[in-house]
């Protein structure tokens, strides 16, 4: 509509131009006819024009507003694979990365699904339709103005690899940035408490500088597009200029037909600019899409099993089970067996690195056994879902994790239940409650980030408290009693005898007073077990258990 608009254009010129060669002083016919092919030129000239709009709207409606829906729906298929992927990945990759991938990466594929596709085909349409109503008015002249765009399209072919190759590098160090920056704020009580601001800032500042190198020197290049575009389009102008002179002085081509031709090529000027912007989008939005496909295609060694309608009872068995953490190389267990019954209490002691935590991490399938099997209520794990047993798990672990939302919500965090009355009936077995109704918003306290505003002990009671409200079939306690005192954790465990009384509970510890009212207690030790039994029966060995209980007691 827009290229058929300029034929009118030219239509007026001509109109005019006749008039001023045949004009008559005399009379006024032709300034009338003037004014009516004028007046009509107009018109047609305006309603083309207005069509064209309207249909660039509804291009634009078309293409962008779908690629803001495909945005949408990228982060969202992005944010459930990252739920997904197991503990291990999150050891392997930073915060920092996996957010700059969901927000920018995600953008700039978004930019090539929609402008990134709609002006490609907008010039190409141009060009073909442009070329066609030129080649109706003089093929040679149009030879010869569309003449320097294939050398142009070899240019950009030769830039756009250059840029690729920047591009990558810029948004890797966009990462490392990121990721600077999210530590940085994570442990800004560190930072501060050794005095270190100026230290991290000119860390920040060597990072921040890299980026600034890499990312002027993608601008460098491209920066040349623009200019190069200009003086390609620029040259063509003074080719229509200088052989439609010729061929006007020679009468072989009218005034308006050259008018037309200066129109259709400023026409293709933006296209064709803009080709540089397109080419930098496509590249950038190849490099990210090769960025988010890394993790996309990240198969996670947690293997999902098919049984979903499987009721849990809490009897967990291990079966010569034998982990090793693949970053470090680290064996965490070593051939570890053990039965659990239903509503039994298992206490797990041993030294710092011994394996009890990844003990914790198996039975929640947060991490895969490297060798070995792990049943409950005599199903093997892999063949049960995820979501069937971790619906019947109560965990607490070893560091509490609070979001930054009210007591209320972080209490009730999982669970189908809403109201403060609730979370205060399980804040009061966890032994908190006394220290929320101090606070002065009580329950509608919001804690800050990680849950900063609340002491090490009190993170641990709410996060208690969080784990007993679904009424879970298996509890799992990781050293979740460290940071209270001795008085406040009898208090915590006399509250809890009848919570855990017809439960599975494993209570990971380093106290004898935590683990001495066990059924069952499992001493570990890099990562194998050094005694199984009961208090008595370890008591009567008089080994590990027995002098780490003599000590303890005379502590």
């Amino acid at each position: 509509m827009q290229v058929f608009s300029v034929t009118y254009i030219r239509e007026a010129i001509n109109t005019v131009e006749e008039l001023l060669r045949n004009y008559n002083q005399k009379g006024t016919d032709n300034l009338d006819l003037l004014k009516e092919s004028l007046m009509y030129a107009s018109l047609a000239f305006f309603g083309f024009k207005v069509l064209g709009g309207a249909l660039t709207v509804g291009t634009r409606q078309m293409i962008i507003v779908a690629s803001r829906y495909i945005e949408f729906d990228l982060k969202n298929v992005i944010y459930d694979k990252y739920q997904k992927l197991s503990l291990s990945f999150y050891k392997k990759h930073k915060t920092g990365d996996l957010m700059n991938r969901i927000t920018e990466d995600v953008a700039l594929v978004r930019m090539y699904l929609g402008p990134g596709i709609m002006y490609p085909i907008d010039l190409v349409s141009r060009v073909i339709i442009i070329a066609y109503f030129m080649i109706q008015i003089d093929k040679e002249l149009t030879l010869y103005t569309l003449a320097p765009l294939p050398v142009l399209s070899l240019l950009i072919y030769g830039v756009a690899r250059n840029i690729n190759k920047k591009s990558k590098r810029v948004q890797e160090q966009q990462s490392t940035i990121s990721s600077s920056v999210q530590d940085t704020f994570a442990g800004i009580r560190v930072i501060k408490s050794f005095n270190s601001e100026e230290f991290i800032k000119s860390k920040y500042e060597v990072e921040a500088d890299e980026y600034q190198k890499r990312a002027l020197n993608l601008a460098q290049v491209q920066a040349a597009f623009g200019p190069l575009m200009v003086v390609v389009v620029g040259v063509s102008n003074l080719v229509i200029l200088y052989l439609g002179g010729l061929k006007y002085i020679a009468g072989t081509m009218d005034i308006g037909s050259i008018a037309q031709f200066f129109l259709y090529l400023n026409m293709l000027i933006w296209p064709f600019t803009s080709l540089g912007w397109i080419t930098m989008v496509v590249q950038r939005a190849e490099a990210s899409m090769f960025r988010i496909n890394e993790f996309l295609n990240f198969e996670s060694e947690i293997v999902e099993g098919d049984t979903k309608d499987f009721k849990i009872e809490g009897t967990i068995e291990f079966r010569n089970v034998t982990f090793v953490y693949e970053n470090t190389g680290i064996k965490a267990l070593d051939n570890v067996s053990f039965i659990l019954n239903k509503g039994e209490t298992l206490a797990i002691l041993g030294k710092t690195g011994s394996g009890k935590s990844t003990i914790a991490l198996l039975i929640t399938r947060s991490l895969e056994p490297t060798s070995g099997e792990i049943l409950i209520d005599g199903k093997n794990i892999h063949e049960l879902s995820v979501e069937t047993i971790r619906d019947k798990i109560g965990y607490v672990p070893q560091e509490a994790f609070l979001f930054s939302d009210t007591l209320t919500n972080n209490i009730l965090f999982g669970s189908d239940a809403t109201h403060e009355t609730v979370a205060e009936e399980f804040a009061k077995k966890a032994v908190v409650h006394d220290n929320i109704d101090n606070f002065k918003e009580r329950y509608n306290t919001v804690v800050g980030e990680r849950g900063v505003t609340l002491s090490g002990g009190q993170k641990q009671r709410v996060s208690i408290a969080r784990a007993l409200v679904n009424d879970p079939s298996i509890l799992i306690f990781d050293d979740s009693l460290s940071a209270v005192d001795t008085e406040t954790e009898e208090q915590i465990l006399n509250n809890l005898a009848s919570e855990i009384k017809n439960k599975t509970t494993i209570i990971i510890t380093h106290r004898v007073s935590s683990a001495k009212r066990a059924d069952k207690i499992l001493v570990l030790e890099d990562g194998r077990v050094l005694e199984n039994g009961s208090n008595t029966d370890l008591l009567n060995k008089q080994g590990y258990y027995y002098e780490l209980y003599n000590k303890q007691l005379l502590d």
